[in-house]
């Protein structure tokens, strides 16, 4: 790597903004990462901007987030996009108008308004595939978010109802910080793996973005859930794994803020948001795991698939 991210964020990302949380870490002179206990992202605009001056002017930004970074391939082929990073500042505008504007009815449904539907009531995913000229939910899936053993496929980008549901987390976070950085070159944001491999993204005065998921991290990090439980929703469920965290932390050298060790200990309490600020700090030592050396990135070879679908940090690509 040209230099160490000195200040390494990962946000579990809500669509709105009360449910979206950030972890930092901060490089000391000893060489060592401090995580703190997390804290709200605040004004998504101005977010990068405030992330790059914490760093200072030569400092390097790693910032990870738990929303859909690209295009599926099968989709992008209809609509003649070879590059994802190229017309991301255009979604909104132009021919793109209609981008994030969410379908109410199956008859709104098309190749520039993809995204279906508002609100439930008769539809079906059958919709979306009609609309967008398509035979199989799949291909409205990225590589990365298709079923692989021990692990379901993920809801496909476009779809917008369901707890599992990711589409309108990736229309605020697409519309609401990473185009907007885009057209600010003063940022030098660099997304990952569009851009290239991570070592050779990590250079000084830069922000880096990388898709993260907190449950691609719970094997890497030993955290595991039970439905008996109450799985992750429940604090104490969330509270048991803290071992599991403490450990992996001391044997990576990372240090953790007392405020932090606390919120482990406690499960990160019940209030609601305990769940968000729980994923934030997973995330965060996740992609810890990564930059130390305990888990490869997953680069994807140069090609379409990089260059339109990404990937997600610490997935393996062996699918």
């Amino acid at each position: 790597m040209d230099s160490w991210p000195g200040l390494v964020v990962h946000a579990d990302w809500g669509t709105p903004e009360n449910k979206r949380w950030m972890a930092r870490a901060v490089l000391g002179a000893s060489g060592r990462y401090l995580v703190y206990a997390p804290e709200p992202v605040g004004e998504p605009i101005t977010w990068l901007a405030r992330l790059r001056a914490a760093a200072g002017p030569d400092g390097v930004v790693l910032l990870g987030l738990d929303f859909p970074i690209g295009l599926p391939l099968a989709y992008a082929r209809l609509v003649e996009v070879a590059d994802f990073l190229a017309v991301l500042p255009e979604l909104g505008q132009g021919r793109w108008a209609s981008f994030y504007e969410v379908a109410t009815r199956p008859d709104e449904i098309s190749l520039y308004r993809p995204f279906y539907p508002q609100r439930p009531g008769g539809t079906r995913q059958a919709h979306l595939l009609a609309g967008l000229g398509l035979a199989t939910i799949d291909e409205l899936r990225r590589q990365c978010e298709r079923a692989r053993p021990g692990r379901r496929a993920a809801a496909p980008l476009f779809w917008t109802l369901g707890g599992q549901q990711v589409g309108k987390a990736a229309i605020a976070g697409w519309r609401e910080v990473l185009a907007p950085a885009l057209r600010r070159p003063e940022l030098d944001l660099a997304m990952w793996p569009f851009a290239g491999p991570l070592a050779d993204l990590l250079r000084p005065g830069r922000v880096v973005v990388a898709e993260c998921y907190p449950a691609e991290f719970y094997d890497h990090l030993g955290v595991l859930f039970s439905h008996r439980s109450g799985g992750k929703r429940a604090p104490a469920a969330r509270a048991a794994n803290a071992r599991p965290l403490l450990n992996w932390a001391e044997e990576a050298g990372v240090a953790l803020h007392p405020a932090l060790v606390a919120q482990l200990l406690a499960g990160f309490g019940p209030a609601p948001a305990g769940e968000d600020t729980f994923d934030a700090v997973i995330g965060l030592l996740g992609m810890l795991n990564v930059l130390l050396g305990r888990r490869p990135p997953g680069e994807l070879p140069a090609g379409p698939a990089r260059q339109v679908e990404g990937w997600i940090l610490g997935q393996s690509l062996a699918l």
